[in-house]
């Protein structure tokens, strides 16, 4: 099968191809459409990649930072304003998968990838895509409801997050059962910040517990004006699979990650996110 790559040289340009052409798609480090192109498996004909320098850009204004959808995994690694988010990045692949895989394309990635977009869900981050001519920011959460409907042909351009308070406000976990670098069983991240010493604006995500990265509603509401302690931790357990039909696959069946579920939320909150599955 033949494929057509197109350059295009600002972000518009770009958009609007996607938008013009079904079977495009946008091309950003390739590690899932070439993949899929070298497996027989690509549903494209046409492969738009771009070279507008805004998306490999980050940008730091106070705690609000920016950061383009071309930006790697290796890049964030190497980025000390980025350091809150390392742990998310280095989650992603061996070496030669992170200097590759960007941020865009991460929020693109099925189960089980995308651990990097749990971790943009949990931090609320904001979307910005171009659409044709027009460009709009969304929510994280309004974007991963959207990206199953043509939002393959959605370019994006970045995503824009407020920088955790306190270092130790921000957990992620990724369970893999081949380790160092498997693909991950079951991924978490929440927000946990204090106010008054008890947590307030809680947000926590699960990843491959649904069909993309989701909030764990249940669990946030037994922790939001608790403490960080062992009954808060305990009371969070106790609902950790509450509201989550998991997926049964060659990772993992249903019940397995319901029941595992509280124990990892639990290592999560207390800081114990060193291990795995």
């Amino acid at each position: 099968m033949a494929i057509a790559l197109e350059t295009c040289h600002a972000l518009r340009e770009a958009a609007a191809l996607l938008g013009r052409a079904p079977a495009a798609r946008f091309l950003g480090g390739g590690t899932l459409l070439v993949r899929a192109l070298n497996e027989g498996e690509a549903d494209f004909s046409t492969l738009v990649r771009c070279l507008d320098p805004s998306l490999a850009e980050i940008r730091a204004s106070g705690p609000r930072i920016r950061i383009g959808a071309a930006v790697t995994m290796a890049r964030i690694l190497a980025t000390r304003e980025l350091d809150f988010l390392h742990s998310a990045a280095r989650s992603v692949g061996g070496p030669a998968v992170r200097a590759q895989a960007t941020l865009g394309g991460n929020l693109f990635a099925p189960p089980p990838y995308g651990d990097l977009c749990a971790a943009l869900l949990a931090l609320d981050a904001r979307v910005s895509v171009q659409s044709g001519y027009s460009a709009r920011d969304v929510s994280v959460e309004d974007f991963l409801r959207e990206r199953g409907n043509g939002a393959g042909r959605t370019l994006v351009a970045g995503v824009e997050l407020t920088r955790p308070r306190d270092s130790r406000a921000f957990r992620f976990l990724k369970v893999s059962k081949v380790r160092p670098k498997g693909v991950s069983m079951l991924t978490m991240a929440a927000r946990l910040e204090e106010s008054g010493g008890r947590l307030s604006g809680v947000r926590v995500v699960y990843a491959n517990m649904a069909p993309a990265p989701a909030r764990a509603a249940a669990v946030e509401r037994a922790l939001e004006g608790r403490r960080l302690d062992r009954t808060g931790i305990e009371a969070a357990a106790a609902v950790a699979s509450e509201g989550f039909s998991p997926p049964t696959d060659s990772l993992a069946s249903s019940w397995y990650r319901r029941a595992v579920a509280p124990v990892h939320l639990s290592r999560l909150l207390t800081g114990d996110s060193k291990r795995s599955a």
